[in-house]
């Protein structure tokens, strides 16, 4: 057996019925342990909601509610008003997706095959911002969006999500790998270079869009601290401030029906796509 073939187990191992029932044991075990381990505290929070208040504080707690109280869902959905907080979010998730969209894909594209003049130094610099912490880039991002007049607008969570270098990195990088050949023969044709990006790239670059989408969706949904100093009107607030303002007086019970109620539509999108993020990430390490 060449060391190309070798396994952990070996076929000779696995051809035995106790090897073949041992690994499986083991194989079995192990997804388990990992399914409980993530699934648990999706369940412990949809289980939370549903007991009454008294239960939630018992110690030990219990795994079952003992009675099923659905009624914090309700409350939740009008007490603290998500379907406000949920379509705010909505807004600026979309919008700073589009705009994401749009101009990395654009700025990606030109990077990789128009070859501006001073390409590398130009995507060096972008990339070198991935060094700066997040945190250092919120005072002078406030001090811009004021100056435009921008707080309270939807405009003030979109411009500043088109900067994501790593975002743009990952199209170029799929970009690059895209045959030359491909686009020469459309550019025979009498395609233009943005034909050539509509017509060419973007059908061909599906399953890297579809990360890139996610991962602006996702960044957008859970951001807290720039969502939080941009928007002082509560009734513009997303979901993820309006979750932490609104719940001084508000029941355990009721805030945590509130959490799974805001988490429900990331986890519908992943399930909805998640065939175009997973094809999407092995495009992306089989050409990388």
């Amino acid at each position: 057996m060449s060391a190309a073939t070798r396994t952990l187990v070996s076929p000779a191992t696995l051809a035995r019925p106790r090897g073949r029932a041992v690994y499986w044991t083991v194989f079995t075990a192990v997804v388990l342990l990992f399914a409980l381990a993530f699934l648990f505290p999706v369940y412990w929070m949809v289980t939370g909601a549903a007991k009454s208040p008294d239960e939630v504080a018992q110690t030990p707690p219990t795994l079952v509610p003992q009675q099923w109280h659905l009624d914090g869902y309700t409350d939740a959905w009008d007490l603290m008003q998500l379907p406000t907080h949920l379509w705010n979010t909505v807004v600026q998730a979309a919008g700073a997706w589009a705009f994401q969209l749009v101009f990395c894909t654009a700025a990606a594209y030109a990077l990789s095959k128009l070859k501006p003049a001073f390409g590398k130094l130009i995507l060096g610099g972008i990339l070198a911002t991935l060094m700066v912490p997040a945190q250092a880039l919120v005072v002078p991002k406030y001090l811009t969006v004021a100056d435009l007049g921008l707080l309270n607008d939807p405009l003030a969570i979109w411009l500043p999500a088109v900067a994501n270098a790593f975002n743009l990195y990952l199209l170029k990088r799929f970009f690059d790998q895209i045959p030359r050949d491909v686009l020469e023969a459309a550019e025979i044709d009498g395609a233009g270079k943005l034909r050539v990006l509509w017509s060419v790239v973007l059908p061909m670059s599906r399953p890297v869009l579809g990360v890139v989408s996610i991962f602006a969706l996702v960044a957008v949904w859970q951001d807290f601290l720039w969502p939080l100093m941009v928007f002082s009107d509560t009734d513009k607030q997303p979901i993820s401030v309006a979750l932490v303002q609104l719940s001084q007086n508000i029941q355990l019970t009721v805030l945590i029906a509130a959490m799974v109620i805001a988490s429900i539509p990331m986890v519908a999108l992943f399930l909805v796509f998640q065939r175009h993020i997973i094809a999407g990430i092995s495009a992306g390490s089989t050409k990388g």
